[in-house]
């Protein structure tokens, strides 16, 4: 199959093996351009716990010294990773969703009224997951350490790859990724080549940005699932 991959490279790359590895195109169209957020390292002294809803929260960290025995709540199995690279070792994953983030902090034994927790996110988020733990009494300080810049470029490679191998899945993971990703096909005029495609969102919020009556085979899977979804069709 011909798989388009909308993700940073720094993020796609171990999936774009995996993919490759088993004889399906490859075509890489980052939307996305991650900038890290100008802060003070962050004084880990002041909080019990860390949150990160994506693997660029957690590259861009900056603390005054490292505690490896930090509690890191993480959103998927992709960010644990990244905070243990870090040097984290006491992580928990919510398996890829906020919402069970959220659930996992609130039934968390390790957390209670007393606890400071720092949430690290970038500028774009699709759930108020500080607003919705303050609401359970949690005190949760939102820290954005980076931004996402949409790109909608393409350059002439690309689209010749996608002109000659339309891809027959596209996976989106975030709304301003989608909503860039809509922009670059409306700007190089490649509806015809791409509304047959079945499109794979990380939510609803992000299917709901393609319009039904344009993308006819739009579905949600869960990060991680890249290679189950494929066996699915």
């Amino acid at each position: 199959m011909n798989i388009l991959i909308t993700r940073p490279l720094i993020d796609a790359e171990d999936l774009m093996g995996k993919l490759f590895s088993l004889g399906h195109k490859i075509i890489h169209i980052p939307t996305l351009k991650i900038i890290p957020a100008k802060l003070d390292p962050i004084d880990v002294k002041q909080f019990n716990a860390f949150i990160f809803t994506s693997a660029n929260a957690v590259r861009n960290l900056k603390v005054t010294e490292q505690d490896k025995n930090k509690l890191c709540f993480c959103v998927g199995s992709m960010t644990e990773k990244i905070a243990r690279s870090k040097g984290y070792n006491n992580t928990i994953s919510a398996g890829g969703t906020v919402n069970a983030l959220k659930n996992l902090i609130i039934n968390s034994s390790q957390i209670n009224e007393k606890s400071k927790i720092a949430y690290f996110c970038g500028d774009n988020v699709s759930y108020d997951l500080d607003l919705e733990l303050k609401k359970d009494g949690i005190s949760t300080s939102k820290i954005i350490n980076y931004f996402s810049e949409k790109i909608t470029d393409l350059n002439e490679q690309n689209k010749k790859i996608i002109e000659s191998h339309p891809p027959d899945i596209i996976f989106v993971y975030s709304a301003r990724s989608a909503l860039s990703f809509l922009e670059i096909v409306k700007n190089h005029s490649l509806y015809p080549l791409m509304t047959g495609s079945k499109v794979k969102c990380i939510s609803k919020k992000v299917a709901d940005i393609f319009p039904i009556r344009e993308w006819k085979k739009v579905e949600i899977f869960n990060p991680g699932e890249e290679l189950l979804q494929l066996e699915e069709n």
